[in-house]
């Protein structure tokens, strides 16, 4: 084909590198006329390829496969706003897990370990909502999971008694878990309303939120993470929803 990259990956690789199924599967899949590769960013019509050996350039590639279009990731980063009653887990106890409301290519991106496909980047409570980011670079995970980095989390808290100043001093000033006698401290918190909290936490523990506003003598009704460093939760991304991550988007988790 005209656009083929002789220095480039075979189609069926950079299909299986992209968790669409074995190399047989991605072969089987281009030689059915179901795969589609834009020659170019600037062009809007995809042309279709039938030869799995055909080598393109992997980096900046636009694909469609089954009529849905694809952008080659190296490593894929993710964003999802998290819905009420859902798992962070692959084997969920009660609810749905997170990772049913991802297409079975994120969830089948071959990894060199036995784990595959994306990972969320720590875990929410199955009724907390909110800013979820996932991937499957493992150095990313740590970094962004290591309490080292501080990366700051936002939560919008609502509580069930009115805040009160001595309340929100408490929150600042550091409280004590009952299983660590370190006090914990919020970065920042402020009340935004009577029953709505905002609070700023750079570091993770099992049940945090819910556990400290607890030792204030006021209760959790609802929990929704709205920012994770510089990224914030978009308006227009619904529960459930999901989206790419822009090196922008990267570069504000990190700022």
């Amino acid at each position: 084909m005209a656009f083929c990259d002789t220095r480039g990956m075979q189609l069926q690789d950079i299909l299986y590198s992209q968790g669409f199924g074995t190399r047989r599967v991605c072969a089987g899949l281009i030689q059915q006329g179901l795969v589609q590769v834009y020659p170019s960013a600037e062009v809007a019509t995809a042309l279709v390829c039938t030869e799995s050996g055909a080598d393109f350039e992997a980096e900046g590639l636009r694909f469609r496969v089954q009529g849905v279009d694809w952008p080659y990731q190296e490593k894929a980063y993710l964003m999802l706003n998290k819905p009420a009653a859902t798992e962070c887990s692959q084997k969920p106890s009660t609810y749905p897990s997170i990772y049913t409301l991802l297409p079975s290519p994120l969830r089948l991106r071959p990894q060199k370990g036995a784990v595959q496909g994306v990972q969320a980047v720590g875990r929410l409570d199955q009724d907390t909502t909110g800013l979820l980011l996932l991937t499957d670079d493992g150095k990313f995970i740590h970094r962004m999971s290591s309490p080292r980095h501080h990366v700051p989390k936002v939560y919008e808290v609502t509580v069930k008694h009115p805040l009160t100043e001595v309340q929100i001093a408490k929150l600042l000033a550091g409280v004590v878990l009952d299983d660590d006698p370190k006090p914990v401290r919020a970065a920042a918190c402020e009340a935004v309303s009577e029953h709505h909290l905002r609070l700023t936490l750079t570091e993770g523990k099992y049940h945090q939120v819910k556990r400290m506003v607890a030792a204030v003598s006021n209760r959790v009704e609802a929990l929704q993470r709205s920012q994770i460093g510089g990224l914030r939760l978009p308006d227009d991304l619904a529960p459930g929803q999901w989206r790419w991550l822009a090196a922008a988007d990267l570069a504000c988790i990190a700022a």
